[in-house]
């Protein structure tokens, strides 16, 4: 049976790619982001664009009940919009850590609770959620965002118990470095925050840190893990997938706080965390 697929934050990044591999791969898919002109070369390869803000009810019940009348089923949501607005917890104002926080988290409920009732009346279907690395480590100044993807994991954990008496499974994307416009965007919204002031220092070491990472993965790798869960029998609860996520996150759990502090300012400053 060919899949049903939604997929927000399709316009760029892991959500474009995505939305092209499923569709290539047999699937019928929608992709929904603001931007409905970024997603217009995607038509060529049979996906269906739909302009829909994650944080507008009224465009998210009409998106899914356009699939739901097209289709009379939804097989898989792949909840992908976010975005990462880094700064000093300090300089943040409080209306932007709710806005990261109503696109991260509760957007992505809000179309999760929209299709729900559509799975539960044909006992399955699948809802990937797309968290980060940063769900399981931090990174400097990226208090809010990774308050939205600790909340993520957690979230995405309970809905996983609630909803498998349904026949419903939820898994976790975990990607780490992945080449897309988030990373210019967010060292340009750090910038803005605190570039200047107190924490000045800290955003030049965080600059230099992402300038000097290493290679990134394209979004390509996050795609293809995409397709393996939407089409595994039993997909894993979790895929740490990318450059750096398998060691940021081993690094996390290994070391003690003070000493993962440590490296991190070590190599902030471009230094081994051994030296």
């Amino acid at each position: 049976m060919q899949k049903i697929v939604i997929i927000t934050g399709a316009s760029s990044g892991i959500g474009y790619a995505t939305a092209r591999l499923l569709a290539q791969s047999g699937c019928t898919v929608y992709a929904l982001a603001r931007r409905l002109e970024k997603m217009q070369p995607l038509k060529q390869y049979g996906v269906y664009p739909i302009a829909a803000d994650v944080t507008e009810q009224q465009q998210l019940e009409s998106a899914v009940n356009t699939v739901l009348q097209r289709n009379g089923r939804i097989d898989v949501l792949f909840n992908n919009a976010g975005y990462g607005s880094f700064g000093a917890i300090e300089d943040v104002p409080i209306a932007e850590a709710q806005s990261q926080f109503g696109v991260n988290l509760f957007g992505l409920a809000r179309i999760t609770k929209l299709v729900l009732p559509q799975m539960r009346k044909q006992h399955s279907g699948l809802i990937i959620n797309t968290s980060s690395m940063g769900g399981k480590m931090y990174s400097p100044l990226g208090g809010w965002y990774h308050a939205t993807k600790y909340a993520l994991e957690g979230f995405s954990d309970c809905l996983r118990y609630e909803v498998q008496p349904f026949g419903i499974r939820v898994c976790i994307i975990e990607p780490g470095n992945i080449d897309s416009a988030w990373n210019p965007i967010m060292l340009q919204n750090v910038r803005r925050q605190s570039g200047k002031g107190a924490y000045a220092n800290q955003v030049d070491q965080l600059d230099h840190l992402m300038h000097h990472i290493g290679k990134y993965s394209p979004p390509q790798v996050v795609a293809e893990t995409v397709r393996r869960a939407v089409f595994a029998k039993h997909p894993k609860t979790r895929y740490l997938v990318g450059k750096n996520a398998k060691l940021f996150v081993f690094a996390r759990a290994a070391l003690p706080d003070r000493l993962y502090d440590r490296a991190l300012r070590l190599l902030s400053r471009g230094k081994q965390p051994m030296d």
